[in-house]
């Protein structure tokens, strides 16, 4: 009986922090598997691929957290990065920064107004914008990608750039990520739409006004899926309306593995952050091992019903 009960406990510290457990037993099998996993080029290369999710991830942990989701943030990715692209020839570039994240926040207040004021169903709603935003980037470009502007350098040089051996785009990852942890720990905002996650009902009975946090969340989502877009423009000095496809996907996925519950009320930054860097681990490794990309499809979507099981198996106080 003893026995059981010490596993039992075992057990259910392992689900508990399941997703560190994860991150870790990936480090060892990646050192095990590949002796170029622990390079600086390698993991310098892994956190600059990584960025882009890792920022939107956080938005998107905002928007799990009230029961909501968002589709739409691959596609602002490619329409933001392109309009900066494009921006960058008519605009100084500070102008052109401050008039793409504009489109982003603006992408993301939509999907916030219809969520919130005209309650469609956040899936329902997104994924119109994401079809829309998407078609969008290709009216803008029509069809073609368009390069940076020559007197834009500074974007660039920026993007492709580190500090301190780390690049410039992961520190601004770093930021993000320090901003919502505490949000969510200290701040009232935080609480209140981890409440609203757990208990709608409760939290506009006590006289809370629920719309404004769910707008303000998907406001949240697109600006930072802005920054997302302008940073990958940045790094590779052009902005294509292909950019982004199928992110939505590994943003979602990033933050289940984290722990995050898709039916809101659980979740947190830093798990959301391991969770970036899982499956950021699990493409390099599989790049190194010369596995080819459409078998990591195949690993993530295992990944992620693992994760949910986990949750359930937790939710179920074996």
């Amino acid at each position: 009986m003893k026995i059981t009960a010490s596993l039992k406990r075992y057990l259910q510290f392992f689900v508990k922090y399941n997703t560190a457990f994860i991150f870790l037993i990936m480090l060892v099998v990646s050192a095990i598997v590949s002796d170029v996993f622990f390079t600086s080029n390698n993991l310098f290369n892994l956190v600059r691929q990584v960025t882009p999710v890792g920022i939107i991830s956080m938005g998107m942990l905002l928007v799990i957290l009230t029961g909501g989701i968002d589709l739409s943030v691959g596609s602002i990715v490619a329409m933001v990065g392109l309009l900066c692209a494009l921006f960058t020839h008519t605009m100084s570039l500070p102008l052109a920064i401050l008039a793409s994240l504009a489109c982003g926040l603006l992408v993301g207040s939509v999907s916030g107004y219809l969520v919130s004021v005209h309650k469609l169903a956040p899936f329902i709603a997104t994924l119109a914008l994401m079809s829309i935003v998407r078609g969008l980037a290709f009216i803008f470009s029509k069809g073609a990608p368009i390069l940076v502007d020559d007197k834009a350098s500074a974007l660039t040089d920026f993007g492709s750039g580190n500090s301190m051996g780390i690049p410039n785009p992961t520190l601004i990852l770093f930021l993000v990520f320090a901003i919502t942890a505490v949000l969510l720990k200290y701040n009232v905002f935080g609480r209140i739409i981890i409440a609203i996650g757990s208990n709608e009902e409760a939290v506009r009975l006590s006289g809370i006004n629920v719309s404004i946090y769910k707008f303000s969340v998907y406001a949240i989502a697109g600006g930072l899926s802005a920054v997302a877009g302008i940073i990958t423009t940045a790094r590779t000095a052009v902005g294509s309306p292909v950019m982004g496809v199928g992110m939505e996907l590994d943003v979602i996925a990033a933050v289940v593995i984290g722990g995050a519950s898709l039916g809101g009320g659980k979740g947190s930054a830093i798990n959301t952050l391991l969770g970036v860097l899982i499956l950021g681990m699990i493409g390099n490794i599989m790049n190194l091992i010369n596995i080819p990309a459409y078998s990591q499809q195949v690993i993530k979507g295992l990944i992620i019903i693992i994760a949910v099981l986990l949750q359930r198996f937790q939710s179920s106080n074996i």
